[in-house]
C-alpha cells in the first residue's frame, strides 16, 4: 500500500461504462466482419473493429487521465501511453478554458501549458478525456494548485 501523500486526491478519466460500450462495439463489429462474405465489407468492418478496440484499450491504459497529488507542493499528474508524468506548480505555465466549434456547437476544452524538460508542451483535455465538464476541472485545478489562469471562451 502506498503512503497517503502519493494517492491521488482528485482524478479525472473517461468513464469506465463508456469504455466498456466502445469495447463491446468493437467486438460486435469484429463478429460482423467474420460473418460477412463480401471482401470490402469484411475489410472495412475489421478496420472499424480494430479502431474501436484500440480506443477502448487506450482509454483503460490512461486511467486516470489527469489527477492531483496533494501535499505541501501539490503536483499535476498526466497519464499517457508511456506512463505517468508529474508537473509541479512551477512547471505549469498557464491553464485556461477554450471553446472550440465542433459539429455546429461550441465545446469547452481544458488547455494547460507546461514546461516539459525545457520545452513548452500544450495539453488539451475534452469531456471524453476527463469524464466531466472541463470547466469544472479547471476551477478545481485553479483552487487546488493555486493556478493563475484565464478563460478564453
Amino acid at each position: 500500500m502506498q503512503p497517503e501523500s502519493t494517492q491521488p486526491r482528485l482524478a479525472w478519466s473517461t468513464p469506465l461504462p463508456a469504455l466498456i460500450a466502445v469495447a463491446i462495439g468493437g467486438v460486435v463489429l469484429a463478429a460482423a466482419a467474420l460473418l460477412t462474405t463480401e471482401v470490402p465489407g469484411k475489410f472495412l468492418l475489421g478496420v472499424a473493429a480494430l479502431v474501436l478496440l484500440a480506443l477502448a484499450a487506450l482509454g483503460v491504459r490512461q486511467r486516470p487521465r489527469l489527477s492531483v497529488l496533494p501535499g505541501e507542493q501539490p503536483r499535476l499528474v498526466l497519464r499517457g501511453l508511456t506512463g505517468a508524468t508529474e508537473y509541479t506548480r512551477d512547471q505549469i505555465m498557464r491553464a485556461r478554458i477554450v471553446g472550440y466549434r465542433r459539429l455546429g456547437r461550441k465545446s469547452p476544452m481544458l488547455e494547460i501549458d507546461v514546461d516539459h524538460l525545457g520545452t513548452e508542451r500544450l495539453l488539451i483535455f475534452g469531456r471524453w478525456d476527463l469524464g466531466t465538464n472541463p470547466e469544472d476541472v479547471y476551477e478545481t485545478l485553479r483552487s487546488e494548485l493555486r493556478l493563475r489562469g484565464e478563460s478564453a471562451r
